[in-house]
């Protein structure tokens, strides 16, 4: 994906409260700051550009600030966000690697200290190898990664327990290779995974669809299997199922904001968001990037997010990984 510039400063705004009932009325939502809490080229720097791109186009916002604070598997943002309690304009883009990173990371504080708004998309993992690979089909890198696990270096945009890291450690649980002697390499976002999996440094990207999307039509990487339930239109690559191997996968992406806002603060963000979500030009964005609309707001979200976190760690303690 082509991103604009990265915005350095980390300007605080007051969190002052407008009068947006997301009814549709007119009002914006000014001063809006949205954290990326991983470098640019990953999923939550896509997803919050172009959900940002969109609010200001939808009239549901003014101008919007997105900026990048990258660290720990999105902790050292998680951080930032938690710290800035009671602000009403700030939001960061987040997902299931920010779940999975609280525990790989022994993060200080965690997704349930904060103001959960809305979960926006799901889309399916792919497993790309470079257009000059050896590896032909999945049947092919499987042989491979059974006769020698460490051998064949892995490479996600997520750290321990996130998205790019779960899904090739339950493929490999499931084609009967132990997750524990997997050479799992993580990057900070998508975009060092691409320059990686282009540069040989690796011998398989996990990441989603979306990320990779331009270089699989140009044929720069070669999508091996789909992690979704069913095979993505567009792409020609089988689901994992079809390939052999029991697991059914999908990341998501979504929005939270700091812990103390008021409520009437929280409803004003969450109100925003919904407009968002009705607007042509997010289903736009849907559609562009292949991603499902996947939208819960508020306190559905918040629900979410803690069966998440549990689910989370069973897996990765399933795995024998925490």
């Amino acid at each position: 994906m082509v991103l604009v510039a990265v915005a350095a400063a980390l300007l605080l705004v007051p969190p002052a409260v407008s009068s947006l009932a997301g009814g549709g009325d007119g009002t914006q939502l000014k001063g809006l700051q949205l954290m990326v809490p991983n470098a640019p080229g990953g999923g939550y720097d896509v997803t919050a550009r172009a959900a940002a791109s969109a609010a200001e186009e939808a009239g549901v916002s003014g101008a919007v600030e997105v900026f990048n604070l990258p660290g720990a598997g999105g902790t050292v943002g998680l951080r930032r966000l938690v710290n800035d309690s009671g602000d009403g304009r700030l939001l960061m883009s987040m997902g299931l690697g920010v779940v999975g990173s609280v525990y790989s990371n022994d993060s200080p504080v965690t997704l349930r200290e904060t103001t959960p708004i809305a979960r926006l998309t799901e889309e399916t993992e792919i497993l790309v190898v470079p257009a000059d690979s050896p590896y032909r089909d999945l049947s092919q890198l499987l042989d491979a990664w059974r006769a020698n696990p460490g051998g064949l270096p892995v490479g996600g945009g997520s750290s321990i327990g996130g998205p790019d890291h779960l899904a090739p450690m339950l493929t490999a649980k499931a084609a009967g290779i132990d997750p524990r002697a997997v050479n799992y390499v993580p990057y900070d976002g998508g975009g060092e995974l691409l320059a990686a999996v282009l540069g040989g440094k690796v011998g398989l990207g996990v990441s989603g669809l979306g990320e990779f999307a331009d270089q699989v039509a140009s044929g720069d990487l070669r999508v091996l299997a789909v992690t979704a339930g069913q095979r993505v239109p567009g792409v020609d690559a089988p689901t994992l199922r079809e390939a052999g191997v029991d697991v059914e996968f999908t990341n998501w992406r979504g929005l939270v904001a700091p812990p103390g806002l008021a409520p009437e603060q929280r409803e004003e963000l969450v109100a925003a968001v919904a407009d968002l979500h009705e607007s042509p030009e997010w289903r736009e964005v849907l559609e562009r990037n292949d991603w499902q609309d996947a939208y819960l707001p508020g306190d559905a979200f918040g629900a979410f997010l803690t069966a998440e976190d549990e689910r989370v760690a069973g897996v990765l303690r399933e795995l024998g990984l925490v």
